[in-house]
């Protein structure tokens, strides 16, 4: 009777710290959006500054969803951008078609959910194979796969008229429409005019709820069998664990996240373009090195790293010719102090149990 007491309170007590940590990440994201609102409000932001806000917050939840991936499945995906592509053009198209007729409120909120799902639904079909792989094949497989879709859509012409949808993989002459047509989706040209909607409010409130899907996800049982799966491939099938299914469901939660990223960005540009800039390898390895930098399946070290290196840039762009010779200074410095064996015991030493926030201890 004693001992069950005893387990029943230490799990109390360890789900109450694990509480207590979420709502410091939560306290974070709040302080950080209060602090950046305050400084617009007073003037004390330029307007470069203002604009550089939006594209934080998407950045930040793209870095949330590939940590679920990287650090919680333990699998090293390098084509969360396809799906960020994916929930991008395809809530891009649903705007447009829907322009005149939803008001913006409610045509926004559909449009998350068609991004959401369409990213979601491509997560769980490229899973079916992918997942079997392991390791650098499975990188260099999603590699692939952001490359293809970012090709794929390029090669793509799609319009509306009174008939409905026309389709072409030509050119957007060949979609034959009738005088009161509209070129939707024009190619290596993209989309253009999607409603502005995003802004630096809706962009906090979804990165709270992407941390708060993957906070739960992770303290919940699936988490912990997710976790299970990841260090223990073996022994967890052993103990009766469906790895395909926890491994499906991360991964495919993990690119619906990625998706509602793409959904921020598509409404927040004028021009929508399957570009490598926004879509290829190096967006995909600047947003994995968030991951790497913020710690491994620390949720909340991506964030505050996909935050301080996308902006640092920016805030160094007056010092022009040294600014990337000082970002990667910094990137350096970061990496050598989060995984450095020898750093991280002269901080334990130093400084205890304490640690900075997102850094692991």
């Amino acid at each position: 009777m004693t001992t069950s007491k005893n387990v029943s309170g230490k799990l109390s007590m360890k789900l109450s710290k694990k509480t207590k940590d979420n709502l410091i990440t939560y306290g974070i994201v709040v302080a950080a959006y209060l602090i950046f609102t305050a400084l617009a409000a007073t003037g004390h932001l330029s307007s470069h500054m203002k604009g550089l806000l939006v594209p934080m917050t998407y950045y930040a939840v793209i870095a949330v969803a590939l940590n679920l991936c990287v650090g919680i499945l333990g699998e090293l995906s390098i084509g969360h951008c396809g799906f960020m592509c994916i929930g991008a053009f395809t809530s891009a198209f649903f705007s447009k078609v829907m322009e005149t007729k939803l008001p913006a409120g409610p045509r926004f909120v559909l449009a998350f959910i068609v991004g959401i799902a369409f990213a979601g639904f491509f997560g769980f079909l490229i899973g079916i194979p992918v997942l079997r792989l392991k390791g650098d094949y499975l990188a260099i497989v999603t590699l692939a796969f952001g490359e293809i879709i970012k090709n794929v859509i390029n090669a793509f012409y799609i319009g509306v008229d009174s008939h409905g949808l026309h389709f072409s993989m030509k050119n957007s002459m060949a979609l034959e429409m009738e005088a009161d047509g509209q070129v939707i989706v024009n190619g290596a040209m993209g989309i253009t005019g999607t409603p502005h909607n995003s802004s630096f409010t809706v962009g906090i409130i979804v990165l709270l709820l992407a941390l708060f899907v993957v906070q739960n996800l992770v303290n919940s049982r699936d988490g912990r069998a997710v976790m299970a799966v990841r260090d223990n491939y073996i022994a967890a099938e052993a103990t009766g664990i469906k790895v395909t299914k926890y491994k499906m469901m991360a991964f495919v939660i993990s690119a619906a996240i990625a998706g509602a990223a793409g959904v921020l960005f598509s409404h927040n540009i004028t021009t929508l373009t399957a570009t490598s800039q926004y879509f290829g390898f190096n967006a995909s390895i600047m947003i994995l090195v968030y991951v790497v930098l913020g710690g491994i399946g620390n949720i909340r070290g991506s964030v505050i790293a996909a935050c301080v290196l996308y902006l640092l840039p920016e805030l160094l762009r007056g010092l022009s010719t040294y600014r990337m010779l000082i970002y990667s200074i910094v990137l350096i410095v970061m990496m050598i102090y989060t995984w450095s064996p020898k750093v991280i015991d002269w901080r334990k030493r130093t400084f205890g149990a304490r640690k900075l926030p997102g850094m692991k201890a």
